[in-house]
């Protein structure tokens, strides 16, 4: 409620015992206005995350001073996913038959229903029903937001442990999703340390919607999914 230049304790009561001040209450429409505006901020940052009242939950966090560095470090993780999620919409929203939430639904060319979805551990995945009941696991994507290059081997481990479980959940493939240009790694070092990533991804090239590494992400994606590209046609006779 305080800070430097800057003092809201005039609403704290509000808060605290359900009371509007003397002093608060003049000031109602200009506080309004700015948590509709920090608010919109934060949902526009989210995007296609789509988050539900458990999400929304989890960001009060961000409110409490001792763990506001921890929620802000899940915020950045979030924001991540929800880029890589929204690039993978994109390739595949012309085939999609349901976006709703967290959920991606697709009839792919052989007639199978394809789900991609936000999950935790690893952070999307791509699996496809081929029967009733039966799930194949296609592909486990660990996205790691984190942009200080100083730590990126921790991050690099913690995918390794994830794409080890992913693999034996009968995973086919594994994707590393990083959030630092690709000219700056060291992919012979990263690949050493996460043998179980099949490819890593720089999430700055993929949410530039273009390029070679964009493009071959994008034709994995389809190809694995056995989804059509974008205004591809049947051929007859």
């Amino acid at each position: 409620y305080g800070g430097k230049g800057f003092s809201a304790a005039k609403f704290k009561k509000m808060e605290s015992d359900g009371i509007i001040t003397d002093r608060a209450e003049p000031q109602l429409g200009d506080l309004c206005a700015a948590l509709c505006g920090a608010a919109s901020f934060l949902l526009e940052k989210i995007g296609p995350a789509r988050p539900n009242l458990e999400f929304l939950d989890d960001l009060t966090l961000l409110t409490v001073g001792p763990q506001f560095r921890g929620g802000a470090n899940n915020l950045i993780g979030t924001e991540g996913i929800a880029v890589a999620f929204e690039v993978i919409r994109q390739i595949v929203s012309h085939a999609a038959s349901e976006i709703s939430g967290d959920t991606i639904r697709i009839r792919n060319a052989t007639g199978r229903m394809v789900l991609i979805k936000f999950s935790s551990d690893p952070d999307i995945v791509i699996s496809e029903e081929i029967g009733e009941g039966e799930i194949r696991n296609v592909v486990a994507i660990e996205v790691k937001s984190g942009s200080d290059i100083s730590n990126i081997h921790n991050r690099i481990g913690e995918a390794e442990k994830s794409h080890q479980k992913a693999r034996k959940r009968g995973f086919t493939e594994c994707w590393t999703v990083v959030n630092i240009p690709q000219r700056r790694l060291d992919m012979e070092k990263l690949v050493n340390e996460s043998p179980s990533t099949d490819r890593f991804y720089s999430l700055d090239d993929l949410s530039t919607g273009r390029g070679e590494t964009y493009a071959a992400f994008c034709r994995r994606v389809l190809a694995l999914t056995s989804i059509k590209p974008r205004g591809a046609s049947v051929r007859k006779g």
